[in-house]
This record gives C-alpha cells, structure tokens and sequence, in this order.
C-alpha cells in the first residue's frame, strides 16, 4: 500500500499528487506525497527531465521537486516511481474530546516532538465540532456512550480530536500507549472507536455535501495554510476573523469553523471552512471577496497560502509573496527552459 488518502482519493491519480504535492490524511504517519516518491519523469516541450530512483542523492539541487509540485505548467509526468509498505495488520481509529482548540493543538505538538505521533491526527475547533456533533445524529459522534458527556460539552464547548493508527498490531498498542498518555495528560477525554470509525467511514463525503448545499443557495469553500506551533493560534484567529468579517460586510453573515489536519514537529496546518447564503446573481463577487480576505490575512500572518490544495489559478498572485521575487524568476525561468512557447497549462502557479 502507499498510504496516502487525500479527500480526493476515489478520483485523483499518481500524477495528480506528484502534480500538486499533495497531503493525504493519513500523512503524519506515512509522510506527504512529496515524501513518497523515490523517482519522476517528467516530458516536456523542450524534453524528457527523469531522476534516478535511488533513496537519497547529493547531485546538486533535486530535480525531483523542481517537477513534483509544478501542476503541468512545466509538463507532463507520466510516471512516477512511489515507496510503498506492507498493507496493516491493523487500523484503530477513535475519537477524544478536548476541553479547547488550543488545549487540543497543544496535545498534538507533544505529540508531533515526541514518539506517539498517530498516522491519522485531526483537531476541530469548537465551531467544527458543534457542527459535526449536530450533523452527527442519533446514531452518529452524540449517540455513543458518552451521550451526556457530548451534550455537556456542546453546551460548554470543547474540541473534537480524531486519532487514527494503523500497523503492526504490537506498533498500534505502543504508539497508541504513548498518545493515550498526551491525550490524557492534557485533559483529553475518550469518546470510543464508534465516533473514530463513523469520522473514517464518512472521510470522503465533504465534497458531496459541499454540491448539497451549493445546489440549495448556500456559499460553500475550503481554505487551507500552515504555520510553525508559535504562530498557529495566530493564524487561526486571524483567518477566521478575516472571512466572518468579509461575509458579514456583505450582508450574509455565516458558519466559519476549522480543524487542524496534518502535524509536524515544528508546525500543524488549519482547514478552514465557510458556509453562508449565497448572494443571488453575486456569486462569484461574493465568493471572490471572502477569498481575497483570508488570503491577505494569512499572507500578512506569515503562514503559507496554500498546504496541500495546490496554487492554481486562485493562489498564484500570492506566489511572489511565498517565494519572493528572485523565487518567482527562477520558476519563470525554468518554465522557459522546458516550455518555451507557454503552452502548458497556462496561467496556473505563475500568474
């Protein structure tokens, strides 16, 4: 198995990760896509570009993620050479409830600088968590045995916490030991593997229900960025504050709510999620708007503008402020160096 499930699994392809160096969310435990993959080959206008499948290389500057990252406008990558591992004895997925976001972003770092990391780690806000408790049902996250504990805590607040471990039977019981002691010694309480299961049985349905919505008049986006443990808080008010304050200058004040969903040692990112009425005959005005605010506060926060979603068309006149000008000319030239007429995938990464 490779062990990468980005939201765009049942669909996406090997080049489409390599592509957009993508982030599955399982990635804390198997690594980003980027650190998947041993070779490419890329064939562009100018030429074939191939690295050697070896495990590490000092041969100057890796070629590797000049191409891993590019989103075509270099060209074309047809094959890509990944690490693969043996499929899990294994999966153990269960949720826990943390008395705040910060207390549970603070329980992931300890877990991120230590030993007990989960492959699967995902902390919502109280906004998200209120959400997914109310979309839960009676049989969903409010209907297991903590019930009345959930139902306390909706009323108080609290943060939901996903945790998920797959592997060896023996590596789930220790890693799991390890996380269980973090978890618990910053206030964490456990819910059960049903909560944790019903999170991994719906893991791709967010699109779905995102067209639900869209299909019924309401404005439905996702953003994302990262940053380092120090700023994170940060970041997170002032993104969120960013767009309440766009959709609220408009007229259509909404649902703005976040979880972090990929961890490191020195940083976590945060998915963000909007839901507001969508102003009719406006839409894209609208939408154009809020993007534009959570963008300008996240570049003025320091954090990156996107971590795993890729640049595209909508990020990419916030390229310069990510790499710097000397950056952006170094890509500009490459990008003449393996197509020189512009004909791939124009207007993509560089604006």
């Amino acid at each position: 198995m490779l062990g990468h499930y980005p939201q765009s699994f049942e669909y996406a392809t090997i080049g489409g990760f390599a592509a957009t160096r993508s982030a599955g969310q399982a990635s804390s435990g198997y690594g980003r896509f980027d650190a998947l993959v041993s070779s490419v080959r890329l064939v562009a206008p100018a030429g074939d570009l191939e690295t050697l499948a070896t495990p590490h290389t000092a041969a100057g500057p890796a070629l590797r993620e000049l191409v891993i990252g590019s989103e075509g406008v270099f060209g074309v990558i047809p094959d890509v050479t990944v690490r693969v591992r043996p499929m899990p004895k294994q999966r153990r997925y269960e949720a826990w409830m943390a008395e705040s976001f910060e207390a549970g972003a603070e329980i992931v770092r300890a877990l991120a600088q230590g030993p007990g990391l989960p492959d699967v780690i995902r902390v919502s806000d109280e906004e998200e968590t209120e959400v997914s408790l109310a979309l839960s049902g009676p049989r969903g996250l409010a209907g297991s045995l903590f019930g009345s504990y959930l139902g306390l805590r909706r009323r108080r607040g609290g943060s939901l916490v996903i945790v998920g471990f797959e592997g060896e039977e023996e590596s789930v019981a220790r890693r799991r030991a390890l996380s269980v002691r973090e978890l618990q010694r910053g206030g964490g309480v456990y819910l059960g593997q049903s909560a944790g299961r019903s999170w991994e049985h719906g893991r791709y349905q967010g699109p779905y229900l995102r067209d639900t919505l869209m299909g019924m008049g309401a404005m439905v986006e996702t953003l994302e960025t990262s940053h380092t443990w120090t700023e994170l808080a940060g970041l997170h008010a002032a993104v969120g504050g960013a767009i309440r304050e766009s959709l609220a200058g408009q007229g259509t004040p909404g649902l703005v709510f976040c979880h972090l969903s990929h961890a490191y040692a020195d940083g976590a990112s945060l998915y963000f999620t909007f839901i507001a009425r969508s102003r009719e005959g406006a839409e894209v005005e609208q939408w154009r708007q809020v993007k534009r605010a959570a963008s300008e506060a996240i570049v003025a926060s320091g954090g990156t503008i996107t971590h795993h979603h890729a640049v595209g068309r909508d990020h990419a006149p916030y390229m310069e402020a990510e790499v710097g000008a000397t950056g952006l000319g170094v890509l500009r030239a490459a990008k003449q160096q393996l197509d020189p007429a512009g004909i791939m995938n124009p207007g993509k990464l560089l604006a």
